[in-house]
């Protein structure tokens, strides 16, 4: 790596549940990360006719991210670039430049009706071979589907995606970044929108904007945002703006032989490759083609993730109990393995509501004697997470032919001892844990290298995460020996225990 100087960049990273903007110093020998807000992202429910609906409060955020930025301008002006990434297939409509109504959550139960919509006119066999997607029902295409059959496509001259939402209030420029522009399930295998398709669906293509990839600058930031920044201001960068694709690119594997678990509110489980992989068995199992950066392809499955461990915690403090989730996770570790698991896929825990209800649900369905307390939950939660990502690995690497050696854990499961302890444990091969903050830290190296303060390719970019950021390596119970492998994790769970709180959870895809 041979840039010619260090240099400054701004990361806004929008998770599920949290956002925050980073400011990162990037040279050839030099990552160095200062977080300079942190805030909730918190969805609310507008009264729409004859129900609730849940959106994004996308206009509340776009506040924090100026006062982040603000932040960021007083301990450094001459900031060269700022980008944005956050959650996958949400969007926003405009018209006249303006919102037609805040987001919609992924989560809101409208999108079921999308899934009939779009399957009557493409069957979902020809979907996936069109966009390689897996069938998730809050796709955007069965968004889209839902809001064309409601008529507010008709209502609307523009579409963006979240992340390109806030590029277009930070620039005035209106563009789609293809990494997050592939979890629409509307563009093609070249990487353009599929026109085709978009009109067999009975969609707009004019209110799709131009393409971009990562690495592009899209604009400067607007003069009127008066933000504190020396000169004309900072240029805004399209990075990865799907998290989970800046995610990959600070993770330091070798794709050849690794896979990668961005682990979040969701755990995507999967692996890196130079082309999409389409096949039958593929969309049985439910693995997607989602772009990456650079043109690389994350072919992965979504597994529920630490939103079960969260959302728990959130049931049991609304009953009052005093708990925690460092001393949750430290009483699970003490506990044997359970013998018996739930299946972590079950598309009853996607909904927010009481969670260990329903897990106990799913136990007495079979006969089965769920848990009875928190801390018996957070273990068979976390052990049911681990077999679903020690399982999906396999399958990955079944579907590919990668010879998955190393398992690379990031994100705020990262932190989870435990939860990468099973996992090392139930998938027979190594887990690599860090860094916590890769998402953030891929943002900012694509931008670092768009504007000349380190050059390579990815796997330049991910020797440099390798060489500055702290790894904890864990090795299976097959090859260390089984006993100990609770209590290593007991030992360490304190210092684990802050993975959900410590990092914004990441969103769907």
């Amino acid at each position: 790596m041979t840039g010619s100087r260090a240099g400054s960049v701004a990361a806004v990273d929008l998770g599920a549940t949290s956002g925050r903007v980073m400011h990162a110093r990037v040279g050839a020998r030099t990552l160095e990360l200062t977080e300079a807000a942190r805030f909730a992202n918190t969805p609310v429910r507008l009264w729409e006719g004859d129900r609730a609906a849940l959106h994004w409060n996308v206009t509340g955020l776009f506040g924090h991210v100026l006062d982040g930025l603000a932040a960021v301008a007083r301990s450094e002006p001459g900031l060269a670039s700022i980008g944005v990434d956050s959650w996958a297939v949400d969007y926003s409509l405009l018209a006249g430049g303006r919102l037609v109504g805040e987001p919609y959550h992924y989560r809101d139960e409208r999108t079921e009706r999308g899934v009939s919509l779009v399957h009557g006119a493409v069957p979902p066999e020809e979907l996936y071979r069109e966009g390689g997607l897996q069938f998730l029902p809050f796709n955007s295409v069965y968004q889209l589907a839902v809001d064309r059959d409601s008529g507010d496509l008709d209502r609307s001259d523009g579409f963006l995606l979240i992340p390109d939402l806030l590029t277009y209030w930070l620039t005035g420029e209106r563009v789609a970044e293809r990494t997050n522009a592939s979890t629409t399930a509307l563009l093609a295998a070249d990487g353009r929108w599929n026109d085709r398709l978009i009109e067999r669906l009975g969609l707009r293509r004019d209110l799709f904007p131009p393409l971009v990839d990562a690495g592009t600058g899209v604009g400067r930031l607007l003069p009127s945002l008066d933000l504190g920044f020396d000169g004309d201001g900072p240029v805004v960068t399209a990075v990865g703006s799907h998290d989970t694709a800046s995610a990959v690119v600070a993770v330091p594997m070798d794709p050849t032989r690794a896979a990668y678990i961005s682990c979040g509110t969701w755990g995507l489980v999967g692996v890196e490759l130079e082309h999409r992989v389409v096949s039958d068995a593929g969309r049985a199992a439910n693995f997607t083609n989602e772009g990456g950066v650079d043109g690389r392809v994350r072919y992965l499955h979504n597994v529920m993730g630490l939103w079960l461990l969260s959302e728990s915690l959130r049931e049991w403090q609304r009953r009052g109990l005093p708990v925690t989730l460092e001393s949750l996770l430290t009483e699970a570790a003490a506990l044997p393995r359970p013998a018996d698991l739930f299946d972590a896929d079950d598309p009853r825990f996607l909904a927010p509501g009481d969670l260990p209800g329903r897990i106990a649900g799913w136990f007495a369905e079979r006969g089965l004697r769920a848990p009875a307390s928190p801390a018996g939950m957070v273990r068979v939660i976390i052990e049911s997470l681990a077999e679903a990502f020690a399982r999906t690995v396999r399958q990955a690497a079944e579907l590919t032919g990668v010879p998955v050696e190393t398992i690379n854990i990031v994100g705020g499961g990262s932190r989870n001892a435990l939860l990468c302890q099973a996992t090392a444990d139930r998938a027979g091969v190594p887990v690599v844990a860090g860094p916590v903050e890769a998402t953030a830290i891929g943002n900012a190296l694509v931008q670092a290298r768009a504007v000349g303060f380190i050059e390579g390719d990815l796997e330049t970019l991910r020797a440099l995460v390798a060489a500055t950021v702290p790894l904890t390596r864990y090795e299976p119970a097959g090859l260390r020996g089984a006993a100990g492998s609770a209590s290593a994790a007991a030992a360490s769970a304190s210092a684990a225990s802050a993975s959900a709180a410590s990092a914004p959870a990441r969103g769907a895809h």
